[in-house]
């Protein structure tokens, strides 16, 4: 057992953090370990907070917890920080993309080719990516030994960007891969004896890997598609209410017949414009909802979000309410508390991670973050070798997604109005140079916009 200090950065999401506080109580490796929890939000801190201590003590977990709104005090002596914040929230986020809509670009200036998910902002995200690399610069100052596990999206682009522009131990981690649990289940088969590999970027991975009892399992997935698919399909339809129930909807399939391999997980949400042009096109690949990134799907997503808030904080509020019926105590799939826990006690496990590339999918430069399998222990991250990417997901995915990776972070970091416009100009929906003019200088012209629009003059 080490006791070790995890700084949380953006603390006040209380959903996503209350799970954090659960899989942490229920590490026994790590008890006896201080966690700092730090968000710009004073009240939602405080619920945090007030989560934290008595979640722990329910189920006896010895923890000491404190909070924080200097990120600075938070990132001081870590040995581990995790950065899961979103900077401005997604009021923010969706009021761009409201103003984006109004000049013709449906779901927002960040939809685009492969990369059509909600609150992924990439060209427009100069204040997360800020965000990101003040965080990285406190660790360089503070706790310069510190790993860094990136939950906040974009986690292609952050991970590239902190692992490039600093010398902090970055990991960005994402759960999407989970998604092969959803594709043998609909197969019928037991997903403990499932083994597989998924690759390529964060939101854009795939099936290299598919094995059922040590047997290549691809065969049943393509006879379940020959002779099932299409029960499957109606029933489904009849029956989806989650937006996120997308692992096997017509898309998916399509997606796997055009490319080659089966996508897994987020990736689902991706591809080109033939699954996404506007709300019928979405429903018909994605189901009745549109798919989570559907002007539907998206708004159940957030009042099912706040609703899980407001029921948070009415427990929370009520001390005679035992927070374990609220979310009980059973570990979750999140990798990040069993990756602090190898790091800390140098006890070797296989984790799904977001690091540079160094030469393990062939074609890809070893400067961009790739996902992958990796094996993680006191030492740090060890690559996998893996099997490459077909020449087709290389050529009509992973270069078109990269590309924009590369513009995305030349507009944060050099700035100026001409890399908005080229962005632009390129954009399926663009229909005239006034057109990006306009919806260029209307975001821009957003209060909140005041110090992005210096950098983009």
């Amino acid at each position: 057992m080490v006791k070790v200090k995890i700084g949380v950065i953006g603390a006040g999401s209380i959903a996503w953090s209350a799970t954090l506080v659960r899989d942490l109580s229920l590490t026994k490796e790590l008890w006896g370990s201080t966690i700092a929890l730090m968000d710009i939000n004073e009240e939602r801190l405080d619920y945090i907070y007030m989560f934290a201590k008595r979640y722990s003590s329910e189920v006896k977990a010895d923890l000491k917890f404190e909070k924080t709104l200097d990120s600075r005090e938070a990132v001081k002596d870590a040995d581990f920080v995790i950065n899961t914040a979103m900077a401005g929230g997604h009021q923010y986020y969706e009021k761009m993309r409201a103003i984006s809509e109004k000049h013709g670009y449906y779901r927002g200036i960040n939809s685009v080719e492969w990369n059509m998910v909600s609150d992924y902002h990439t060209i427009w995200g100069y204040y997360q990516f800020k965000l990101m690399m003040k965080i990285a610069r406190e660790i360089e100052d503070l706790s310069p030994n510190a790993w860094l596990l990136l939950l906040a999206n974009p986690v292609f682009e952050g991970t590239t960007l902190l692992s490039r522009e600093t010398k902090v131990n970055v990991i960005g981690l994402c759960h999407g891969h989970l998604g092969y649990q959803e594709i043998a289940e609909a197969l019928g088969l037991n997903v403990k004896k499932v083994n597989f590999e998924a690759i390529g970027f964060n939101h854009l991975i795939w099936l290299t890997k598919f094995l059922y009892e040590d047997k290549d399992a691809y065969p049943l997935l393509d006879e379940w598609i020959k002779k099932e698919v299409e029960k499957y399909w109606k029933r489904w339809r009849r029956r989806q209410k989650n937006p996120f129930d997308i692992q096997m909807s017509p898309a998916a399939i399509d997606m796997y017949k055009t490319y080659g391999l089966f996508p897994v997980g987020d990736s689902v949400r991706e591809g080109t414009w033939k699954y996404h042009w506007n709300l019928r096109t979405k429903k018909n690949w994605f189901g009745p909802t549109g798919g989570p990134d559907s002007e539907i799907g998206w708004k159940i997503y957030l009042d099912n979000h706040e609703k899980w808030l407001n029921r948070a904080i009415e427990a929370i509020r009520d001390t005679k309410t035992r927070l374990t019926k609220l979310l009980p105590p059973k570990m979750s799939q999140e990798s990040v508390v069993p990756i602090i826990s190898s790091m800390a006690n140098d006890k070797k496990g296989t984790y799904q991670v977001n690091v540079l590339n160094k030469g393990v999918i062939s074609g890809i430069p070893d400067d961009v973050a790739v996902e992958i399998p990796a094996e993680v222990d006191g030492k740090g991250v060890h690559r996998i070798s893996v099997k490459g990417l077909p020449k087709r997901i290389m050529n009509y995915s992973i270069y078109p997604r990269m590309m924009r990776m590369e513009w995305a972070l030349e507009a944060f970091l050099e700035g100026g109005r001409d890399l908005l416009f080229d962005w632009l100009i390129m954009d399926t929906r663009t229909k005239s140079t006034k057109q990006v003019e306009e919806v260029i200088n209307n975001l821009l012209s957003l209060p909140e916009n005041e110090e992005m629009a210096k950098h983009f003059k």
